[in-house]
């Protein structure tokens, strides 16, 4: 078993990262632990995906972020952080995975699929990238079924439907139409969502307006064959001929994870984990929440550049404690 870590970090994406560099800034012991690879949620985003940020907005531990492009790259983003971690010199741990978290006599003990570490504070900034929002519908355990999307080539002269109205689904329609997808679009609401990137948004619509993607407003998928899905229309049922389906609906944070921790988490949506946002403190004394993670199923809450704050909320609050006590 490790020695007393002051600050334990589970997740190693940007805002992780940002609390360790924090940490370490004001001579805090820490350890970050991530189960994939640095930035694993980044490293799982599409391949060709252009970040909504400005690069500057993206930046942490007062570290530039420099690129030619208006906005940055996945690619790009990658680079950064993995330099950022390594110009800080950050005690972090890859491909570990935090199995349990408890209170013993007032400190944490965190237990992985590799070690067991003992902790003051710990900061969970998991995101929400791994646990996609299902649809629930019979066939959707099929092969053709992808909830993550990547690389627009695999789907070349394949009939793709997409499901959403989303960045992630627009996107993804877009990217196999041109590389020669026939893409029928499944959205349940009646447009388009205006969250989508503004310079996608007429991108898509004149895709639509041409024919040259297909959409199907106010409507569900009801069922997945291997050859068909059913789909549930304002003008009733249809067949659609399909050899993929991208269901790119959204995703969720680990609400089990945070329950077994202790961490209250309201049943009704948007499930937001309970916590105070002046200190990102929760309900369980010297456990925090940072990052996305924060705000339950309301995903498009927090981003890199609105929460990079509360590493230095929690912090503060870790020292705060020192020198009352």
């Amino acid at each position: 078993m490790d020695n007393l870590i002051d600050v334990l970090i589970v997740g190693g994406g940007p805002i992780g990262i940002a609390c360790g560099i924090e940490a370490k800034k004001n001579n805090l012991s820490h350890v970050i632990i991530e189960k994939g690879c640095l930035t694993n949620s980044l490293y799982n985003y599409p391949i060709n995906m252009t970040f909504f940020s400005t690069s500057e907005r993206l930046e942490i531990g007062d570290t530039p972020f420099v690129t030619t492009n208006p906005k940055p790259r996945r690619a790009e983003a990658l680079e950064y952080y993995r330099r950022v971690e390594k110009k800080f010199n950050l005690k972090t741990h890859l491909f570990e995975e935090v199995l349990t978290i408890n209170k013993l006599d007032g400190t944490f003990q965190v237990t992985t699929n590799k070690s067991i570490y003992r902790a003051k504070n710990v900061i969970v900034a998991t995101g929400f990238y791994d646990i996609p929002m299902y649809l629930g519908v019979p066939g959707e355990g099929l092969e053709k079924v992808r909830h993550y999307y990547d690389d627009p080539h695999y789907y070349a002269n394949q009939k793709v439907i997409v499901v959403g109205a989303s960045n992630s689904s627009i996107d993804a329609a877009l990217e196999t139409y041109r590389k020669g997808a026939d893409v029928t679009l499944i959205i349940r609401g009646k447009e388009v969502s205006p969250r989508v990137k503004y310079w996608v948004r007429p991108d898509i619509e004149n895709r639509i307006t041409n024919g040259e993607v297909k959409v199907h407003y106010r409507s569900n998928i009801v069922s997945i064959g291997e050859r068909e899905v059913q789909v549930s229309t304002p003008k009733g049922l249809i067949n659609i001929e399909n050899d993929f389906v991208l269901a790119l609906t959204g995703y969720r944070p680990n609400f089990e994870f945070l329950e077994k921790i202790g961490v209250e988490v309201p049943s009704i949506a948007p499930c937001i984990p309970a916590h105070n946002p002046e200190t990102m403190e929760t309900n369980v004394e010297n456990l925090y929440l940072a990052g996305v993670v924060c705000g339950g199923l309301n995903t498009h809450l927090w981003f890199i550049e609105n929460s990079r704050i509360h590493a230095h909320l929690i912090v503060k609050s870790i020292l705060g404690k020192n020198l009352n006590s």
